[in-house]
C-alpha cells in the first residue's frame, strides 16, 4: 500500500491525529512517509496546519498542501470566497504519485468528509482515490449517530468502485458509554469493513516522544500496529 487515503465520516472525527499516528507507526518501522493534505483551510499563511500538526507528532515525515484558504469552510467555497485558485482532484492524484516515487508510504488527508467539494466543478477526495487507485481509510466517531453517517460514506465509497480498507475510530472516550461500547461490534457491520483501530481521546495532545511510542498499540497490523480488535472489544 504505497498511497493511503484518509477521509472522515465529517469534520472534528480525528482524521489528522490518525493520520499523524498511521504515520508515526510507519516511520518507527523504518519507512518513508509522506503526508499530502490538498486543501488546508482555515488557517492563515503563516499558522500551522493539519500537515504540520502531522509532522510534529509524527517526526520525520515529508509535508506538502496543495492550497490553502484562510476561512474555515468547504475547500471550494474557502477558495471562492478569498479568490484563490482551487485544489482540483488531478492535481492531488499527480502530487501523490510523485511523492510516491520518493516515499515507501504517502497519507493523503482530506479536508470533512469523502464528498466536500474542491471545486466548482464538484471534484473531490473520492475523485482523486478513483484517479490513483488508492484504498480509502475511514474516521469515524465513537458514540451515538456514527452508524448512519458510517455506512453512508461506505456506500459511497464502494459505488464509486473505491478499495475501502477500513475503519479507525478517532477518539475513543474513557469512560466509553453504552453507545460506543456497542458500536465496536456495529460499525464493522454497517460499512463492511474491518475495524482497524481506535485512538484514546485527547491523545494529540500528548508530547510527541508518547504519542509515537503509543501509535503502534492504536492501529491493527494492516496499519503497522499491533492493536486487536476483539480483544479491544472484550475489554471494553
Amino acid at each position: 500500500m504505497t498511497v493511503l487515503v484518509i477521509t472522515g465520516t465529517g469534520t472534528e472525527v480525528g482524521k489528522t491525529v490518525t493520520t499523524a499516528a498511521v504515520a508515526a507507526a510507519a516511520v518507527t518501522a523504518g519507512r518513508s512517509v509522506a503526508v499530502l493534505k490538498p486543501a488546508q483551510t482555515g488557517v492563515g499563511p503563516h499558522e500551522r496546519g493539519d500537515a504540520d500538526e502531522v509532522a510534529r507528532l509524527a517526526g520525520a515525515v515529508t509535508t506538502l498542501e496543495l492550497g490553502r484558504y484562510p476561512e474555515p469552510l468547504a475547500p471550494a467555497t474557502a477558495a471562492r470566497r478569498a479568490r484563490l485558485t482551487p485544489v482540483r482532484p488531478r492535481e492531488v492524484a499527480e502530487a501523490a504519485a510523485k511523492l510516491a516515487t520518493e516515499h515507501d508510504l504517502v497519507l493523503v488527508e482530506g479536508a470533512g468528509g469523502l464528498l466536500v467539494r474542491f471545486d466548482d466543478e464538484g471534484g473531490t477526495l473520492a475523485d482523486a482515490a478513483a484517479l490513483l487507485d488508492a484504498p480509502v481509510l475511514l474516521v469515524v466517531a465513537a458514540g451515538l449517530g456514527t452508524l448512519n453517517t458510517t455506512e453512508l460514506t461506505a456506500r459511497e465509497i464502494r459505488r464509486r468502485g473505491l478499495d475501502l480498507a477500513g475503519l479507525v475510530i478517532g477518539s475513543w472516550p474513557e469512560p466509553a458509554d453504552l453507545a460506543s461500547r456497542c458500536n465496536l461490534a456495529d460499525l464493522p457491520v454497517v460499512a463492511e469493513a474491518p475495524l482497524l483501530g481506535a485512538l484514546p481521546a485527547g491523545v494529540g495532545g500528548r508530547p510527541p516522544a508518547a504519542f509515537r511510542a503509543g501509535a503502534a498499540g492504536w492501529l491493527a497490523p494492516g496499519l503497522g500496529g499491533t492493536w486487536d480488535a476483539d480483544a479491544f472489544t472484550m475489554s471494553c
